[in-house]
């Protein structure tokens, strides 16, 4: 089984990101829409700016832990998705 880390950009605040890991990517985005995802992601829509697929759910946590914590890693993926 896969899982996936994701960002996803605010489509209304260009400048708020949300990060995340699942084992189903489209239905997690389309929760995050539907206002029933994550508390800080609830009323706005979201873009999926960012994807990696890891074959552990552990490996997929580490390495979301990692960039919700790192602040510039971050703000390269979002440049490089305006």
């Amino acid at each position: 089984m896969s899982f996936y880390v994701y960002m996803l950009k605010s489509k209304s605040v260009k400048k708020i990101t949300y990060v995340g890991y699942t084992k189903d990517l489209k239905k997690r985005i389309n929760l995050h829409n539907s206002g029933k995802g994550a508390k800080f992601t609830r009323g706005r829509k979201w873009i999926l700016i960012y994807k990696e697929k890891f074959k552990s759910k552990k490996e997929a946590i580490f390495r979301e832990y990692y960039i919700k914590n790192n602040r510039s890693l971050r703000k390269k993926i979002k440049e490089k998705n305006l």
